[in-house]
């Protein structure tokens, strides 16, 4: 039996694709810089020189077009992913994804649906400055008619894929840009749970309740307060529509304490709706008020400093739990 193979976030989507390309005829990738220069990220480095043109397509530099398209190829019984660079870039093709990709099926009384994966780069950290630092997810899970996915693991940007791109609807995949040089030793790329949330970490004393980028620093905090005595169970989100609300509620009922973890503006944010959620559901559960950490109410910075004191962060995350229990 061959060891599990070390592969990064990176690889992971990368070979994703070539797989579901393998595998269907029908599955093609389509965006600006996916060939020749391998993609933004890189992501799609080599597979123009393994599958050709046709199905490896650069676009113009005009999203709501080439998103268009790809919606009207998968009601034609196409199966495309359009990789969209980064996720503010996405806000030109929303009049396609929200009244069109997101209305059809329902429009059309069950006639049309639109089998269309939307892959798109998220998140600060960067210093890209305001304009490429967003994290729009919360954004886009408030609309019906698609679904949501937020990979954090190696696993899950590899195993999301395939299960996506069987959706009959379309699926929005946000993979934050600062994963992509993560890396995990995995045993295949095994189709991953599209449907529920993941606890990553067991614990008794509060819920950390979180995704994507923020994964890996909530898992951080939750190893300095076990150091301290506190038993911090780690909620993956994964899927941010639909939610997950009987892990969401499964986990409060467990620890009686939740901190949400958002990379997002806490105004609206996907933090809200979970907190809305528990308080709705489970507020009988709880015995201390629910508390998150999101980024700051502001533009996110250039500067390094600023742009680290705007998002979250492993210290803020311990000091509001700490707060909330009095320690």
């Amino acid at each position: 039996m061959s060891e599990p193979a070390e592969l990064s976030y990176r690889e992971a989507v990368r070979s994703a694709i070539r797989n579901a390309m393998q595998d269907d005829p029908r599955v093609f990738l389509m965006g600006e810089d996916v060939g020749h220069y391998g993609g933004c990220y890189a992501v799609s480095k080599g597979l123009l020189d393994e599958f050709g043109p046709d199905r490896i397509r650069d676009t113009p530099l005009s999203e709501s077009a080439f998103t268009g398209a790809g919606i009207g190829a998968a009601m034609g019984g196409m199966r495309p992913i359009v990789e969209i660079m980064t996720c503010n870039f996405s806000l030109l093709a929303l009049d396609q994804i929200m009244n069109n990709a997101a209305t059809l099926r329902h429009m059309s009384g069950g006639q049309v649906s639109v089998p269309l994966v939307i892959r798109m780069a998220t998140g600060g950290g960067r210093q890209l400055g305001a304009q490429h630092s967003h994290s729009l997810e919360g954004w886009y899970a408030h609309i019906p008619g698609i679904r949501v996915l937020a990979p954090a693991t190696v696993e899950d940007a590899g195993g999301m894929l395939a299960p996506a791109l069987a959706d009959p609807d379309p699926v929005l995949i946000f993979e934050n840009a600062l994963l992509y040089n993560d890396t995990a030793r995995v045993d295949g790329l095994a189709k991953a749970d599209i449907d529920h949330a993941a606890v990553r970490r067991e614990g008794t004393d509060i819920s950390l309740i979180t995704y994507g980028g923020s994964l890996g620093k909530t898992l951080a905090a939750a190893e300095l307060l076990e150091q301290v005595g506190i038993s911090a169970e780690v909620l993956d989100l994964r899927v941010l529509r639909p939610l997950d609300e009987e892990a969401i509620l499964g986990s409060v009922a467990r620890t009686r304490r939740c901190v949400v973890v958002d990379e997002g503006w806490r105004s609206g944010s996907i933090s809200a709706e979970v907190m809305a959620r528990i308080s709705e559901s489970g507020f009988w559960n709880l015995d201390a008020p629910l508390a998150r950490v999101c980024s700051e109410e502001v533009p996110i910075p250039y500067a390094k400093h600023l742009e680290d004191a705007a998002l979250p962060n492993t210290d803020k995350i311990v000091q509001a739990v700490r707060k909330l229990l009095g320690r």
